[in-house]
């Protein structure tokens, strides 16, 4: 369903998380995700808290999925007395099997979090087989 493909970007987003960076649009900042499969339809949330729903850009190629989003960095003077929230440019790219229907992806921005489902391709859904012999082909043409 769901392929990592790059060990190095995982520890980068796990350095993030720990030291708190801001994201650019070369070093963005983590974007959580929970990702899941339910019956016929693969499920993936990304936690984008505060998050304009217009700053959210969802594009797909082939079976690459890219997430972008920004947080806009605060342009006040004022003394921060704690800034633990991220803030600017948040990205997350996920390589999906050949299994799912990217071409009939559905995406849902509430509350924060970046819902989006991902149909099984019919082609991939388990089918019965009939399975035939030589006497049925026999008992026909007779």
């Amino acid at each position: 369903m769901l392929m990592r493909t790059d060990p190095f970007r995982e520890l980068d987003r796990l350095t993030q998380q720990i030291f708190g960076a801001d994201g650019t649009l070369a070093k963005p900042s983590v974007m959580p995700m929970d990702a899941w499969r339910d019956g016929d339809v693969f499920h993936v949330e990304f936690d984008l808290p505060g998050v304009d729903r217009e700053s959210i850009d969802l594009d797909v190629e082939r079976n690459v999925v890219t997430v972008k989003a920004e947080r806009p960095i605060r342009a006040s003077d004022a003394n921060m007395l704690a800034a633990e929230r991220p803030r600017g440019v948040f990205s997350r790219q996920l390589v999906l099997g050949d299994n799912l229907d990217t071409g009939r992806i559905s995406a849902n921005y509430d509350d924060g979090v970046l819902a989006l489902q991902i149909p099984v391709a019919e082609e991939s859904k388990p089918r019965k087989v009939e399975i035939s012999s030589k006497a049925d082909s026999l008992a026909i043409s007779a």
